[in-house]
């Protein structure tokens, strides 16, 4: 049965060989990691895992810039910064279902993170880890729109500072002064 060429559209020539080297250019930006642009999967994800992991120690150090306050207070209200940060892109994307998603998702980990003040420390690891989670979750499937970069940072930064948290709670240390 004879097949009938495609009709060229707009952004495709109707000459045969700048169109084979624009379709080109999309295959390899296609297998160079999708959505990660020009870079490969790895070169891409390097920046935001190294900040990352700076992140998060930072955060597992944050009790010591609020010595005023209880650590696990400290940790708490981190979890909840973190969390609430997915509000704004939920918003800046615009769809009512991501919102809502949004909104419920924070809301579960500000539960865990008011729990967490007052109760075992492990349930501010399980947070951290959770919410890292959550960060490969959105890495993988691009629900809230535009984050590229956003979810490998926040989700090393998570597992860092659930790390560093989970080995102070067993070395039995005091962050603080």
């Amino acid at each position: 049965m004879p097949t009938t060429p495609a009709q060229p559209t707009r952004t495709e020539p109707a000459a045969g060989g700048s169109a084979r080297r624009g379709a080109a250019r999309a295959s390899a930006r296609r297998s160079a990691g999708g959505h990660l642009g020009r870079l490969g999967p790895l070169t891409a994800l390097r920046t935001p895992v190294g900040w990352g992991v700076l992140g998060g120690c930072l955060q597992a150090a944050s009790p010591l810039a609020f010595f005023w306050i209880e650590p696990a207070t400290v940790y708490a209200l981190g979890l909840v910064l973190i969390a609430a940060v997915y509000l704004g892109f939920g918003v800046a994307d615009g769809r009512t279902k991501v919102i809502a998603v949004e909104t419920c998702v924070a809301s579960a980990f500000v539960v865990v993170a008011a729990a967490g003040v007052t109760g075992s420390g492990w349930l501010l690891v399980a947070g951290l880890a959770g919410h890292g989670l959550k960060d490969l979750w959105q890495h993988r499937t691009g629900f809230v729109a535009n984050t590229r970069w956003w979810p490998p940072f926040c989700a090393t930064v998570d597992v860092v500072a659930a790390a560093l948290l989970a080995v102070v709670i067993l070395a039995d240390l005091r962050v603080g002064w």
